[in-house]
């Protein structure tokens, strides 16, 4: 990489550098737990959250490029992506990541509340920390990442009501099964990828794909379960177990078709699909169960 490129960085390269897409996600699970957890109205809380865990999600997903700036480069897929391509000198990546991060902490600790400052910092340790090295290291890479994944409800749920409840804990539940299935369907279609950077994942190992398939699967069914536990426990209407029960028999079957092997690559990207839909249907059903029913 040369200086001139690195000076040559734009805008729309360090907003490359923060996975924007990813972070989005982070940041409307995170406003998912605050309103589940049903606040008092107070739009500063509010937007400061908001800052506070976009410049989080944004410096996490700053650092793992950096960190993984080697590997993005032999993988098709991450190629592009602004180091490896050579628009964002690596020294940037560092300083714009650990800027944001200690921003976000500081917002969150300061003024939000500090439990969501400490579930924050979980995310940011456990990705960099544990998730990104089990890439390299361990076939449970993905299920360490759904950890990390998780936290985001948490930090909301703690920011609307000051300590994490049940259904905090349910939501946390939610996005870690979902991740499983999500991911699954992801690394088999860019196995061949995860496999010429020696990344021991279960779709490197799995060559057939049938113990992917099934993982897939026990997750989706996991999920299904969790969804439904709301209204198990009161927190919940039956209305909103309706929706998650058909929604989740869905997803399931998704699942279910991409145990066949003859059809595993496009049922792959059909679960993938099934799974960006069902989130938001599901836990938008949730958030508005608990605003609108008493």
């Amino acid at each position: 990489m040369t200086t001139e490129t690195a000076t040559g960085a734009k805008f729309r390269d360090y907003l490359a550098l923060t996975k924007p897409r990813l972070s989005m996600l982070s940041v409307i699970t995170a406003l998912v737990g605050y309103f589940a957890a049903r606040p008092a109205s107070n739009p500063g809380k509010l937007t400061l959250l908001l800052v506070g865990t976009s410049l989080a999600a944004g410096g996490v997903a700053a650092l793992n490029q950096w960190l993984e700036h080697e590997t993005d480069a032999q993988m098709k897929r991450t190629a592009d992506r602004p180091i490896p391509s050579g628009k964002v000198a690596t020294g940037s990546a560092f300083v714009l990541g650990w800027l944001m991060c200690v921003v976000a902490l500081f917002i969150l600790f300061a003024w939000v509340e500090r439990l969501a400052a400490l579930f924050t910092l979980a995310t940011i340790v456990s990705y960099l920390g544990w998730y990104t090295p089990a890439k390299r290291r361990s076939i449970w890479s993905t299920e360490i990442g759904a950890i990390a994944g998780a936290f985001p409800p948490l930090i909301g749920w703690c920011a609307g009501e000051g300590r994490v409840s049940t259904l905090g804990w349910i939501l946390f539940a939610i996005l870690f099964f979902w991740q499983i299935p999500h991911f699954m369907a992801i690394a088999w279609t860019y196995r061949r990828d995860y496999s010429a950077v020696h990344f021991p994942m279960l779709p490197v190992r799995d060559e057939a794909g049938g113990r992917v398939a099934m993982w897939a699967l026990v997750n989706s069914i996991a999920l299904l379960v969790v969804t439904l536990l709301p209204v198990a426990l009161g927190l919940a209407s039956k209305a909103y177990g309706l929706a998650a029960a058909v929604i989740g028999a869905w997803f399931v079957w998704r699942a279910i078709a991409f145990l066949q092997a003859d059809t595993r690559d496009a049922m792959a990207r059909k679960l993938f699909f099934a799974s960006i839909i069902f989130l938001p249907l599901v836990l938008g059903a949730l958030v508005a169960d608990r605003l609108l029913v008493p």
